[in-house]
């Protein structure tokens, strides 16, 4: 892919995350596995470009006083746990059934998101 269409993927990655709070995986993680990525390299690489996105995000909205400290690093340290132990078992589930994994939590979320109030 050339570099001008990464770069513009990315920019609507960024738009997506820091307005929806879901950090762009949903759209980058199944963007690489459809270019022929493993699920466990497209996993990863998503994570670099979360991270990128976050801070920058996080800078954003907090010059908005939109950041609750106290309720984002509870949460983020039990997240660093979770990732550890969701990265070692991302690599042995076979990339077909890890698609069906995801599609089916992303279609979960949708429902539950246009049924709520």
């Amino acid at each position: 892919m050339s570099t001008f269409l990464l770069l513009g993927i990315g920019l609507v990655v960024g738009v997506m995350a820091s307005f929806t709070g879901l950090g762009g995986g949903f759209l980058v993680v199944p963007l690489l596995i459809m270019l022929g990525y493993e699920s466990y390299k497209a996993v990863g690489t998503s994570f670099l470009t979360i991270f990128i996105i976050s801070i920058s995000a996080l800078v954003a909205h907090a010059s908005l006083q939109n950041v609750d400290v106290r309720l984002g690093v509870l949460l983020g340290i039990g997240g660093i746990l979770g990732a550890q132990l969701g990265s070692r078992l991302v690599e042995y589930v076979p990339t077909n059934v890890f698609n069906k994994i995801f599609a089916f939590v992303l279609v979960g979320l949708a429902i539950k998101m246009f049924l709520s109030k």
